[in-house]
């Protein structure tokens, strides 16, 4: 690679995808959410076009105007902007790499291919080679989340080795809840200077005792500031204040599951959090309740004015 790398650290906010009523993406939303994510969560790093920017539901076309949109609108105001360029297809994985180095983002990231799906890691490591050919002095990154690809093999067996075929990998985005396997996957990059960024959000203190080196997850569009406040408690060896932020978190978002909370609910509040409009998820998600939403973002809201803990 001849550019320069930024090791990926801290917290990464897993983006939605602005719709209109109608369905069609609204570009106009990404400054105002940039303009939010900096200034009121502290959040200056994003993942977009991924599974809560439900990315496997636009088209090409559509994810690259995306792109476009988050490097423009986030130059000089986001420190990272990674696309994730994961299709079914290869060729339409290999088209978005190459145009999210057109458009100068700061990494790429893949998941696997879920129809059909590799039979081993050899199989993802070529699939990832090929993919980071069109993009190849971009940091490239391996998302890993068997529970939406049903890949179920260990990402430290992905991992292993991949820099002899890669050499612009840089880490994995692990959402997945093995601890034994994220645990690998930090021990094998650490030689390697990579970024391993978890990705299950009300378990991040299990992950950061492993030696993460961030998250990566769709609450830190509204919970960035307080999830910065654990950061730095961790950090500074304040374990119970550490702990009471965790617990604090997943009693919120044990909350919001019993209420059910999938991607569609976390959208509309994050809607009613932010005062952004994010508009309805596209089919086959249906939309949420209002109501609903504005019930878990009440709750949000106490955590964050510390009425949780």
């Amino acid at each position: 690679m001849s550019r320069s790398i930024r090791k990926l650290t801290g917290l990464v906010a897993a983006t939605f995808t602005p719709l209109t009523a109608e369905g069609e993406i609204n570009l106009s939303v990404i400054g105002p959410y940039i303009d939010y994510l900096v200034e009121n969560q502290n959040v200056k790093s994003v993942f977009i076009n991924g599974t809560t920017g439900e990315g496997c539901s636009l088209t090409v076309d559509e994810r690259k105007q995306l792109a476009e949109a988050w490097c423009q609108h986030g130059k000089d105001k986001l420190e990272q902007v990674i696309v994730h360029v994961g299709c079914m297809s290869i060729k339409d994985s290999q088209e978005l790499a190459r145009h999210a180095a057109s458009i100068g983002a700061d990494g790429i990231a893949v998941i696997s291919p879920s129809f059909f799906k590799p039979v081993n890691a050899d199989a993802l490591r070529l699939f990832i080679k090929e993919v980071s050919t069109f993009a190849p002095d971009l940091p490239m990154y391996y998302y890993h989340i068997p529970s939406m690809t049903g890949v179920a093999f260990d990402a430290a067996d992905v991992l292993n080795g991949i820099e002899q075929l890669v050499p612009s990998f840089q880490g994995v985005k692990y959402s997945g809840t093995d601890l034994r396997d994220l645990g690998q996957c930090v021990r094998y990059s650490q030689s390697h200077n990579w970024s391993v960024l978890f990705g299950v959000d009300e378990q991040l203190l299990g992950a950061l005792v492993l030696g993460v080196h961030g998250a990566v997850g769709s609450t830190y569009n509204y919970l960035g500031c307080i999830v910065n406040k654990m950061l730095a408690a961790f950090d500074n060896g304040n374990h119970v204040q550490t702990r009471a932020l965790q617990f604090g978190f997943m009693e919120v978002i044990t909350f919001a599951k019993n209420l059910g909370f999938d991607v569609s609910v976390n959208k509309q509040v994050m809607s009613e959090v932010s005062g952004l409009a994010l508009g309805p998820p596209r089919l086959p998600l249906l939309p949420c309740p209002v109501s609903k939403a504005q019930v878990i973002a009440q709750k949000i809201k106490d955590f964050s004015q510390g009425n949780l803990i």
